[in-house]
This record gives C-alpha cells, sequence and structure tokens, in this order.
C-alpha cells in the first residue's frame, strides 16, 4: 500500500526578491508578503518590507507572478471598486 505519511514534514515556499532601494537581494517566506488583486494591471500588487534596509516595497503582479505567490501561500486581498 502506498501514500503519503501524515508525518511528511512540508518545506516551506520562498521567495526571490530585491529591493529597488538597497539592492539587496533574499528570500522571503510567504508570510512576510502580501498581494493585492486590483481590476487593472495597475491596482494589482504585492509588497513587502525589506529585511536589510526595513523600505516598504511595492511591486506590479503581472498573471505569472499571481499564480505563483497565490499557489505558494501569500495572503491575498482582492480590491473592489467604489463605482
Amino acid at each position: 500500500m502506498t501514500g503519503f505519511s501524515a508525518s511528511a514534514s512540508v518545506v516551506p515556499v520562498l521567495f526571490q526578491a530585491a529591493c529597488p532601494e538597497c539592492r539587496a537581494r533574499f528570500e522571503l517566506s510567504a508570510g512576510a508578503l502580501r498581494l493585492a488583486i486590483g481590476a487593472s494591471r495597475r491596482t494589482t500588487f504585492y509588497s513587502f518590507t525589506c529585511p536589510e534596509c526595513e523600505t516598504a516595497v511595492r511591486k506590479p503582479a503581472g498573471e505569472r507572478i499571481v499564480e505563483l505567490l497565490t499557489g505558494g501561500g501569500v495572503r491575498t486581498l482582492r480590491l473592489h471598486s467604489t463605482l
């Protein structure tokens, strides 16, 4: 009989990122990132705080980035239009 073991460890997903301010490169866990999905490309972005210089970073997220981040467990906020 084959299957998955209940005691199998889950490897956390890490995302590579870079800070535009201090130019540091690092890896972030899903918990360190936030994804906001808006009605357009201009309102869809991900954000994080640089672990080196503590700058708040916000970068645009295209369809592929959205797929990768949501698949990796990043918390997502859906922005709604107020029209």
